[in-house]
């Protein structure tokens, strides 16, 4: 794993997305600075996998998916679990994007994502084509509400 942790904090409007190395759902490598390079991208943090709001969350991109990419967007998804666990998820609910695993939360922390009671945090960030965030969202209770924000932001219509 890869990573580069020059934040201190919270991701604030007009930040670089932070260079990264992860593994996805089929445990290939994915580097931030490869797959993100020229265009606008969401980046999702969820807590668990299979979990009621969280899998309300992941359908919802799911079911907004093609819009997303219909406007050059791309969705990735990341939390804390295997990439066995987010390969089933995937499979089981039919998502079509990347899901990313950050075992450790080096990911999640330098994005400053906030822990909620004893879970890790629920927040979506939105970058340009040039890596910079242009939106982030927080509401750990209201999964499928990122993607109506995400949405809006965009101005992409469903």
């Amino acid at each position: 794993m890869k990573y580069n942790n020059n934040n201190n904090g919270t991701l604030k409007i007009g930040d670089q997305v932070p260079a990264f190395s992860l593994k996805d759902q089929s445990g290939a490598a994915w580097d931030s600075g490869k797959e993100l390079s020229g265009s606008i991208s969401i980046i999702y943090f969820y807590p668990k996998d299979e979990s009621g709001i969280c899998t309300q969350q992941a359908c919802a991109f799911r079911d907004s998916y093609t819009a997303f990419t219909d406007a050059g967007v791309k969705v990735i998804g990341i939390n804390p679990a295997s990439t066995e666990s987010h390969k089933r998820f995937g499979l089981k609910n039919d998502l079509p994007f990347t899901l990313l695993s950050d075992p450790q939360n080096i990911v999640l922390k330098q994005f400053g994502v906030k822990n909620a009671l004893f879970l890790t945090g629920r927040e979506t960030f939105i970058f340009n084509k040039e890596g910079i965030l242009i939106y982030k969202f927080r509401n750990f209770f209201k999964g499928g509400s990122h993607v109506e924000k995400a949405l809006v932001f965009l101005d992409i219509i469903v």
